[in-house]
This record gives C-alpha cells, structure tokens and sequence, in this order.
C-alpha cells in the first residue's frame, strides 16, 4: 500500500476516533482534557497505533488509558461503521507527552526571560 494512502487512512482515523470521543463515548475517566495527536497504522491496516495527549496529573492519566482500553473495542466498531475500509485495525493507544513537554519548555523560557514576551519586537 502506498505512504500517501497510509497517511490519508491516518489521518482519517485520527479524525474519526477524535469524534467518537467527543460525541459518543461517556465514560467518565475520558472527561478530561484528552487530544487524538496521531495515528500510525501498519501497511496492512490491522493494527494502528493511536498517540493520545492527557493533561492532568499521573492518576488522571491512568484513568484515560484505563478508560481508552475499555472503549477500544466499542472505538473500532464505531470506526467500522464510519469508514469503507476492508480492514479496522486493532487499535493501541498509547501516551503522547509531546505537548505537556512543550508546555513545560515555554515555562522554562518564561522563567529565563521574565520580562520579556515571546512575541514582543523592541
């Protein structure tokens, strides 16, 4: 399969999970701050690793992947009925820190530069 259709499919699921989420899943545990970041699906389409972004503290984050796990197999039956693929993939989720280590930079660099804003031109 081509890269270019594994990243259409990415992102496509990407999109859908993201969704579900949103709208359909009421588990208590995935009621925080809770971001689909990527999506990395193997070429034959049967197994996708799905990146998710928490903010919140260590319990909290255990509680959303806790809580991912429970609703993968109702995710990927959702995925089934939204998408015309031969294939859903068995989904994975695993914990994106890509943003909270961001976050913890720009405070990093706020304390270096207190006076200074990020966006001011003297």
């Amino acid at each position: 399969m081509s890269t270019r259709r594994i990243a259409r499919v990415n992102d496509l699921i990407r999109k859908e999970i993201s969704e579900l989420l949103m709208r359909e899943i009421r588990d208590p545990r995935l009621g925080g701050l809770l971001s689909v970041t990527e999506v990395d699906t193997s070429p034959d389409l049967r197994h996708a690793k799905v990146f998710v972004s928490v903010m919140g503290s260590e319990e909290e984050k255990r509680q959303v992947e806790e809580g991912l796990a429970a609703a993968a197999g109702f995710l990927r039956r959702g995925l089934g009925e939204r998408l015309s693929l031969r294939h859903i993939p068995q989904l994975d989720f695993q914990r994106d820190e890509s943003i909270e280590r961001g976050s913890h930079l720009l405070e990093l660099i706020e304390e270096v530069t207190p006076g200074d804003s990020l966006g001011e031109v003297d």
